[in-house]
């Protein structure tokens, strides 16, 4: 089973810092057309064999909201770091803090009840390697863009980073607030599931945080929950014309991650991520081949690429894009082989940790791809 765990060592255990208060289902009608072939899809990837092409092909296939500021600078170091009401202020003094572009952020409430009994809301931004990381409470009666705007430039500010290029969210529901406030900066706001380094810290916080905050309310449910809505149908520029089941060691998986620059995709921070996997081991991946892949390749590089899953109830591909998009990617006919093909994909998968990947080829036996994503299946955050 493959080992798979946030690597909490890249959460600093940082100085307070002095803050100042802010008072009916219907199949495609142009399915891909699926490719035969005599493997067998193993979902023991210690076992199977790789064949010669790179691709392997499988048969059809808050107390106080506000921290206290005499208290900041009288606590000591160790009171700081075993206080769960303390806000984070950091940036990696061996980082290049204009080098940082893009920001991952959440605004959204906690599992913490304030001395008013009203739920603790919370600004949480890093970036992608967590070079980045600051966190900020609010009164509930304080939530609206401009509040949000003001402490983005206060991040600035405070850490001497430029404001970035990009942000990105996962929640829906934030999407007017956040926008709006980014709209206002110049900066580009991305709805994403691919905020991975953030849900994977708002997880940590979870347990050593939020859990240990003298106002945390165990029963409390999240006030966003995030959706997962019914497939829609594929549009036309994104079609492509075969695809198939395949499987890559996770040493060559690395390697098309790490020749990103030169091809169209998106990759995964797996040091931060915690992966341990031996070389060997055979990761998932779905590939889909056209004669047009480099501008279908240009098209999904723009979707923000979350997570490819086979439906075996809908005997479908469905792919998610964005934060609560999915199209229905391919469907097949819904046989006992193909059954249980899908179910064996979706099988190595888990054992994987939930890691695959998409690849876009120009055909199915090449060694090659146009663009290539690497995936990550990760429950929502409990918050």
């Amino acid at each position: 089973m493959t080992s798979l765990s946030f690597n909490s060592a890249r959460i600093i255990n940082h100085k307070l810092q002095s803050q100042k208060p802010i008072s009916n289902y219907k199949s495609q009608s142009k399915p891909f057309r699926i490719p035969l072939s005599t493997s067998n899809f193993s979902t023991n990837p210690h076992i199977s064999q790789l064949k010669s092409s790179k691709f392997r092909l499988h048969s059809v296939s808050e107390g106080s909201v506000s921290t206290n500021e005499s208290s900041v600078l009288t606590a000591t170091e160790d009171d700081i770091d075993d206080d769960p009401t303390a806000e984070v202020c950091y940036v990696d003094p061996e980082f290049d803090p204009t080098s940082i572009t893009e920001w991952e952020l959440d605004f959204c409430s906690r599992p913490i009840l304030d001395i008013r009994g009203k739920k603790v809301w919370e600004l949480v931004v890093c970036d992608n390697t967590l070079s980045l990381q600051f966190t900020k409470y609010f009164p509930n009666n304080v939530i609206n863009s401009i509040t949000l705007k003001d402490a983005m430039i206060s991040i600035c500010d405070e850490l001497g980073v430029p404001l970035p290029q990009k942000v990105r969210f996962f929640r829906l529901q934030m999407q007017t607030i956040i926008t709006k406030a980014c709209r206002e900066l110049g900066i580009k706001s991305i709805p994403s599931k691919r905020c991975l380094s953030l849900q994977l810290w708002l997880e940590e916080r979870y347990e050593t945080v939020y859990m240990r905050h003298p106002g945390f309310q165990a029963s409390s449910k999240p006030l966003l929950a995030l959706d997962n809505p019914f497939p829609m149908e594929l549009p036309e520029n994104l079609f492509g014309e075969k695809w198939a089941f395949v499987q890559l060691p996770f040493s060559a998986v690395q390697e098309e991650a790490a020749s990103l620059e030169t091809k169209f995709g998106a990759g995964l921070d797996l040091d931060l991520l915690g992966i341990e996997i031996d070389d060997k081991t055979l990761i998932p991946g779905l590939s889909v081949a056209t004669s047009r892949a480099k501008p279908l390749a240009a098209w999904m590089n723009g979707m923000e690429v979350c997570s490819v899953e086979a439906d075996t109830a809908r005997a479908c591909l469905i792919l998610s894009v964005g934060i609560s998009t999915r199209y229905v990617y391919a469907t097949y006919q819904k046989t006992k082989e193909m059954t249980q093909e899908s179910e064996a994909w979706e099988a190595a998968k888990k054992e994987c940790g939930g890691l695959h990947f998409l690849a876009i080829q120009e055909n199915l036996d090449s060694d090659d791809c146009v663009g290539f994503w690497l995936l990550l299946d990760l429950p929502p955050p409990p918050v």
